[in-house]
């Protein structure tokens, strides 16, 4: 059930109309995204923000509203929404480090293209964000502005302001929602890789050239076997990603299940997609899946336990043109290793 200030005001029918209403097979379907949400939220410690729980139905029908943010009748929307889904890795290969910058990410890939325009025109064509995807720098925004509303949140309760709290916790599910959303693409291991929709580039064994093996997978698939948000909690692992930079922590989640992309392939070379009862084609959904909703719960934690303590600052913003790091082409400096990611605070 929701809380009752959510069902005040039509949001039941929203929620409605949001689960009914056919979305594009952009990433996992709407099924197993908001099974990665809920599992999450369900697998919360209990020092945790667990208000969530009462907000889990919210979550889970929102869990594919990214998706709608990409369609070409709302083309700013779609411009910028649509790499946000895809870490196609191969393509940055050159990249000796991963910048901290989505603008310096961008700016490095529009070098490269300079670059290999007249040599290598086909790749060239390729040599942007519609074509390398910025889901990382996607979730550690929503990361940020989850952070940013905990801590309101905090605040809000000590001074007994009951409905500004009720406000924030529902934006808190919100960003949820939408930080689950690429986390849980990150879980796809397609999503990882430009073979995305179809195999790419020398093909020796075989496999689908055709887009249609995105969906047979990720949605039809899923569909068949019924996935369960108890599927997905049974198959997580144990709380982790509470230390370390959590940058650097999604992109090695990134970087391991696209690993697995190849999986998929041999899975669906073989029919396995076909059949609802195939071991190992339902393993790898259990896995891939519980993997999203293992790194959505431990970044959900971590945005908790850091919105106890007040924002950092020490040092130069990162507007500042004294900033030691500040870069004038993008008019502002990267993201900082976190100083305390080593011994995160207590």
């Amino acid at each position: 059930m929701l809380p009752t200030k959510l069902r005040k005001g039509g949001v039941l029918a929203l929620i409605a109309c949001l689960v009914s209403a056919p979305l594009p097979a952009f990433a996992w379907g709407h099924q197993a995204h908001a099974a990665i949400d809920q599992a999450a939220i369900a697998a919360l410690p209990d020092d945790g923000p667990v208000f969530l729980r009462a907000y889990s139905d919210y979550v889970g029908a929102s869990a594919t509203l990214p998706d709608s943010w990409r369609s070409s009748s709302e083309p700013f929307s779609k411009i910028a929404e649509d790499p946000n889904h895809g870490w196609f890795r191969e393509q940055f290969a050159f990249m000796k480090t991963i910048p901290r910058s989505r603008f310096e990410f961008i700016l490095s890939l529009y070098r490269e293209y300079l670059r290999i325009k007249d040599a290598d025109p086909e790749g060239a064509k390729r040599m942007n964000v519609r074509w390398t995807g910025t889901l990382p720098y996607a979730a550690m925004e929503v990361y940020g502005h989850l952070v940013a509303d905990m801590r309101l949140l905090r605040r809000a309760r000590a001074a007994g302001n009951d409905k500004e709290a009720g406000f924030l916790e529902q934006s808190c599910a919100f960003y949820i929602a939408e930080m689950g959303h690429y986390i849980g693409d990150g879980s796809q291991p397609m999503h990882d890789s430009v073979n995305s929709d179809g195999w790419r580039g020398p093909n020796p064994e075989g496999y689908s050239l055709g887009p249609s093996i995105h969906g047979r997978f990720e949605s039809d698939y899923v569909r068949a076997i019924g996935l369960t948000t108890e599927d997905v909690r049974q198959h997580m692992a144990k709380l982790g990603h509470q230390r370390g930079d959590l940058f650097g922590e999604v992109l090695t989640y990134l970087d391991a299940n696209g690993d697995r992309m190849e999986q998929v392939f041999r899975l669906d070379e073989r029919g396995a997609f076909a059949d609802p009862n195939d071991r190992q084609a339902r393993a790898f959904v259990y896995q891939q899946t519980a993997a999203g909703a293992s790194m959505l719960r431990d970044m959900i934690y971590r945005a908790w336990l850091e919105s106890a303590h007040p924002p950092r600052t020490e040092g130069p913003s990162p507007l500042d043109p004294g900033n030691p790091a500040y870069n004038p082409e993008t008019g502002s400096a990267p993201a900082p290793i976190d100083p305390a990611a080593s011994e995160p605070r207590e």
